[in-house]
């Protein structure tokens, strides 16, 4: 951001220029914000520009959901025993979060969400014995 002051009649101002894009310029006189015109010739730029859309913010998880029956199953990854269970029917989780740990092969295995929601139930406890795509729990 470029700063200047100008003197006009005699009055001074502080003017702020935050950011031009092709012959608009945004500024700010003494805090009040303009967009003024350039008058100037407009470069044309041989590299094109790269516009993104704007990112949407995710929004949290619609717990109206539950009373049309839709879910999103978490499954058991492989064969094993559940050795805990880390969260409750009800718990807001992330992506990434640990929901529970099960025992596979003589090793520990972390279950993970893989996206954000609401626990809508849990299917297996503590010690329950799971074969590969049982149902573990149910998201919203």
């Amino acid at each position: 951001m470029k700063q200047f002051k100008f003197t006009i009649h005699g009055n001074e101002y502080a003017v702020d220029v935050i950011a031009i894009e092709e012959n608009i310029a945004q500024i700010e006189v003494n805090g009040t914000p303009y967009e003024v015109e350039i008058q100037r010739k407009v470069k044309t730029s041989k590299t094109p520009r790269i516009i993104e859309p704007p990112v949407k913010e995710p929004s949290e998880p619609e717990i109206h959901k539950r009373e049309r029956g839709e879910g999103h199953p978490i499954s058991a990854p492989l064969p094993g025993n559940i050795l805990s269970v880390k969260v409750a029917a009800g718990d807001i989780i992330q992506k990434g979060q640990l929901l529970m740990t099960m025992e596979a092969m003589k090793m520990e295995n972390q279950v993970l969400a893989d996206r954000k929601g609401v626990i809508e139930s849990i299917a297996v406890k503590e010690g329950d014995a799971v074969l590969q795509g049982d149902l573990l729990l149910k998201l919203i």
